[in-house]
């Protein structure tokens, strides 16, 4: 990042103001190109989301205002799983705040730098709440919920040119309506957690408008005896809302390969390593998994039944791997799930706690796959900074998330293109293709 972190020099500033003057940093142009391999991320993901029956249903009841579309468009990114994730903040920044940026920028459009700008101050508000939260807090909560709406409301005030003081507004309007609970993955039919991204981006946007025009919010809402880590984050820091190094943490955001919840990537790879070495196919035996303590809280699922499940299970991603190779979209259909070769290799699986996986999480989300004396380990999932993926990979991505929605090539072509050179006519653009 060219610009430094502005110093917090106001010892009776609350959080939110300090942060407020954090994100009044300079972007440089390395920053806005990141943005941009973010934006193309999020549309891929939303444009073959849309196909899906949550963005079906999303898209039948949206309203064309910007309001409207941030929400309708906010679900759309999270639905297959394969959204940007930061794992120190346990949470995906793309789905709530990208969604409202573009949702603002339709009707009138700025320069392309501007949602580049606002994009890269999104994720940095985002990030930092939900690096403070704690694990008392996800225990609970939907981090990507609870911490969109604020990213989502930072992105927006810096597409309208906000001054600090009405971006604090924003920013406390936003949290004080954070919400998203976890109670949404025990239910297989839920779609609760695309509500949770459609909230937020919805809420950001509003926040801001209404920051613009005067109305003002609780400027204490993270640290006041009321606020948001009295009520909803035990053994929270909020100091790390201003903490670390200066230099924005998009850099710091990672990327997923595979369509499957993030807390499966790291298995998928030790998989992907170990299928290289030793055929589990044709001999009997377990196979054994070792990871951390969160992999197999949210991903211990042998028998999956529907799509979701699937995505959310250790046990069908190794079988998966096993007999495909790299999982695609297509392994965690309803046919897949009820493959007869798919769930003989399931009932294989045993999941095993790591203690040298658990005390590296979440800075580092590591796993091992074991079969008849073999051992594949990825300490790194793949598309972390610490084991990046790189632009080709990222391209196919999108081409495949494109063709999944319907796009036909040259269409495909066209978006990637737009995107990649920043065209003023993108916002729109993109609103066509999500029509």
């Amino acid at each position: 990042m060219s610009g430094q972190i502005i110093p917090v020099t106001q010892s009776s500033q609350t959080l939110i103001e300090a942060l407020a003057g954090v994100l009044a940093a300079e972007v440089s142009e390395a920053d806005r190109a990141r943005a941009k391999l973010h934006l193309l991320d999020w549309a891929g993901c939303a444009v073959a989301g849309r196909a899906e029956p949550a963005g079906r249903i999303l898209l039948a009841g949206l309203e064309p205002t910007a309001a409207g579309r941030a929400f309708a468009w906010g679900g759309l990114g999270n639905i297959l799983e394969m959204d940007d994730v930061d794992k120190r903040g346990l949470l995906h920044p793309g789905p709530s705040i990208i969604p409202a940026v573009i949702a603002a920028a339709v009707d009138k459009p700025p320069p392309i730098e501007r949602i580049l700008n606002a994009i890269v101050r999104g994720y940095e508000a985002t990030i930092r709440l939900g690096r403070a939260v704690g694990p008392g807090h996800y225990a609970l909560w939907h981090n990507t919920g609870t911490c969109g709406a604020i990213g989502a409301a930072a992105a927006c005030a810096s597409l309208m040119e906000l001054d600090v003081p009405e971006t604090a507004h924003a920013l406390a309007l936003a949290v004080s309506q954070s919400a998203g609970l976890w109670q949404t993955r025990h239910e297989p039919a839920s779609m609760g957690k695309q509500l949770h991204c459609s909230v937020a981006a919805r809420a950001g946007l509003d926040a801001a408008r209404l920051a613009a025009a005067g109305f003002r919010g609780p400027l204490s809402i993270l640290e006041g005896k009321q606020g948001f880590f009295a009520a909803m984050c035990p053994g929270a820091d909020p100091a790390g809302v201003l903490a670390g190094s200066a230099g924005w943490r998009i850099h710091e955001v990672s990327f997923k390969p595979w369509p499957a919840c993030r807390h499966a990537h790291a298995t998928i790879d030790a998989a992907l390593a170990l299928r290289e070495r030793v055929n589990v196919l044709d001999t009997d035996g377990d196979i054994l998994v070792e990871t951390y303590r969160d992999a197999l809280v949210f991903c211990d699922k042998p028998e999956p039944k529907t799509v979701i499940e699937a995505k959310f299970s250790l046990q069908h991603s190794v079988a998966v791997v096993m007999l495909r190779g790299k999982p695609e979209l297509a392994d965690f259909t309803p046919g897949a799930i009820e493959a007869a070769d798919v769930k003989a290799i399931r009932n294989r699986v045993k999941l095993c706690l790591s203690e040298a996986f658990e005390c590296q999480y979440p800075a580092r989300f590591g796993a091992s796959v074991s079969f008849a004396g073999e051992t594949a380990s990825a300490p790194d999932a793949l598309g972390d900074p610490e084991n990046p993926v790189g632009g080709d990979v990222l391209l196919g991505k999108a081409n495949a998330l494109f063709e999944a929605g319907g796009l036909t090539p040259k269409e495909a072509a066209g978006l990637i293109a737009a995107v990649e050179a920043g065209v003023p006519e993108l916002p729109d653009l993109i609103c066509k293709v999500l029509a």
